[in-house]
């Protein structure tokens, strides 16, 4: 039986994927749209991982299951896609997480296996899930789609190009897609977090550490103060975000980008010279 207490939308009987959920924003992301009533799958690379997330929400009373789900790979995304309305019944909610970092390197020394790999899974693993699941909500006549972006989406940090360049598509994607399915009834936003504190972030944050010769306790402080709100936040602060755009709540909503960072707009410092140069 699914738990009702601490609900904070109305998401009863709601459907819903959620990719790259396995871990992180969006482990936090499904647990959200379950505590609100919603069926969710986690849809996720890591079979293992998901399957160890979805037994432990499961545990708690929540109505969620495990899918493996390459998004890179467009003939999985489409059979995943046809699978769920088929056993559901529909498709009420999809939330695009999955993603990956960057590793941190200049422009010109970018490698073009680092730039096609963060665009193929970041970028065109969203444009093939939205693909397929618009497919559906537009039979339907309803649905809601949400994007993760990201606040380097919208204000490029430096040394990481691929990833600037795939969270600006995500977001044009979804501004796209919101004027194409909105006669359709079906709308389609996007959320941009600024720095939460999960693997994704500790990865990146180690090899800046390493090009600026800081410690990683000195770089957590230095990125604290640089936000408004003075802390770094929780994959519960854009998980509540994304349930409120999938929500009746949020029903005159659509095309918007949502940026949910302690009120940092983004990170612009310029990088000094690099040794040799």
């Amino acid at each position: 039986m699914t738990k009702t207490r601490n609900r904070r939308y109305r998401l009863e009987g709601t459907i819903a994927v959620v990719t790259g959920a396995a871990q992180g924003l969006g482990l936090g992301i499904a647990e959200e749209l379950a505590r609100d009533g919603a069926a969710v799958t986690i849809a996720d690379l890591n079979r293992e991982k998901a399957e160890a997330a979805s037994a432990g929400l499961l545990q708690q009373g929540f109505d969620v299951r495990a899918a493996y789900l390459d998004v890179a790979e467009s003939e999985k995304v489409t059979a995943l896609f046809e699978r769920v309305p088929i056993e559901s019944g529909r498709l009420d909610i999809l939330v695009n997480s999955a993603g990956v970092g960057q590793s941190v390197a200049a422009v010109v020394q970018l490698a073009d296996q680092e730039w096609e790999r963060v665009l193929r899974i970041t970028l065109t693993g969203t444009f093939y899930c939205c693909r397929a699941a618009g497919k559906i909500m537009e039979r339907q006549g309803y649905g809601c789609i949400v994007n993760i972006a990201s606040v380097n989406g919208q204000n490029p940090a430096a040394l990481v190009a691929a990833y600037n360049v795939a969270k600006a598509g995500v977001i044009s994607l979804t501004k796209t897609l919101a004027l194409e399915l909105a006669a359709y009834g079906v709308r389609v936003n996007a959320v941009s977090p600024g720095p939460v504190y999960t693997e994704f972030n500790r990865t990146v944050m180690a090899q800046r550490c390493q090009s600026l010769n800081i410690t990683e306790d000195q770089m957590i402080e230095r990125i604290r103060q640089a936000i408004p709100l003075a802390r770094w936040g929780e994959p519960a602060d854009i998980a509540h975000c994304v349930a409120f755009l999938c929500s009746p709540e949020a029903s005159w909503i659509t095309g918007e980008v949502l940026r949910v960072s302690g009120g940092l707009e983004g990170v612009s410092a310029a990088p000094p010279r690099r040794s040799g140069n």
